[in-house]
């Protein structure tokens, strides 16, 4: 008895030590799922939380004026950053990015003509064209970017064949920052605007368009095109008046609604 019993417990020995294994391999496994599972919370946490700061970033910039957000990005210049990390997470859902566009209309002219990008993140324009391309923005994480209010440029008066807005029309100011346009231009100069669609919709609270394009015709440029078949934005295309009115009269700009990204 005492030998079946040895040999019982022998024959049970392998089969036990394999089950062992098992449960070894199947702790090890719940550790490595939980360990990913918790992971995955925390990048979920941490989405949220930047997207929930890019959301406020955001709506200071849009409820601002052009100095106040300088102001508020030189006390801080890495808020300029979590922006821009938002802002791309946004666009990616775009199906078309209207900065291509533009990037094409210029390829479609000369390079020779001198643009000014107004508030152009991080230069994608510039470094897409050949033309020499005077790169302002509120930070600067690149060295051809030059930090400044947008209504208050360094260049000089008539010295710009295009000037760009693509999306940046965003101070409570915006119209300060068209009238620095109109003088940096040169007479005949263009002047490009890709803006948010529902910002012109006057259904839903946003600016007529074709007011908002009679209060920059005022300012003394003409209306060439405008595009409104994309779902997401609207191309205006203006050219400056080669002859000028000296006295322009006051100008009744609308008011353009911030755009306000929701939580996804």
């Amino acid at each position: 008895m005492e030998v079946k019993k040895g040999i019982d417990r022998k024959r049970r020995t392998p089969h036990n030590g394999e089950s062992q294994t098992k449960k070894k391999r199947r702790k090890l496994e719940e550790v490595d799922g939980k360990s990913k599972s918790s992971s995955s919370f925390l990048d979920k946490m941490r989405a949220r939380l930047s997207g929930g700061h890019f959301r406020m970033i955001n709506e200071k910039l849009y409820t601002c004026t052009g100095s106040e957000a300088l102001s508020y990005f030189e006390e801080d210049p890495s808020l300029f950053k979590v922006y821009h990390t938002g802002y791309q997470e946004q666009m990616s859902h775009w199906p078309q990015q209207p900065v291509n566009i533009i990037i094409k209309w210029l390829k479609d002219h000369s390079p020779s003509l001198i643009v000014a990008d107004f508030g152009c993140g991080d230069a994608r324009l510039a470094r897409n064209v050949k033309n020499k391309v005077f790169s302002f923005d509120l930070v600067s994480n690149d060295p051809s970017v030059i930090v400044c209010d947008m209504s208050n440029t360094p260049l000089k008066s008539s010295s710009i064949d295009v000037a760009v807005f693509c999306l940046s029309l965003m101070g409570t100011n915006f119209s300060s920052y068209l009238q620095e346009a109109h003088r940096v231009l040169k007479p005949c100069g263009w002047l490009l605007i890709a803006e948010v669609k529902s910002r012109f919709d006057p259904n839903t609270g946003g600016a007529d368009p074709n007011k908002f394009s009679k209060a920059i015709c005022k300012l003394g440029f003409t209306l060439e095109s405008k595009d409104f078949s994309n779902k997401m934005f609207v191309l205006l295309y203006f050219k400056k008046k080669e002859k000028q009115n000296s006295k322009v009269k006051e100008i009744d700009w609308p008011e353009l609604k911030p755009c306000l990204y929701k939580r996804r």
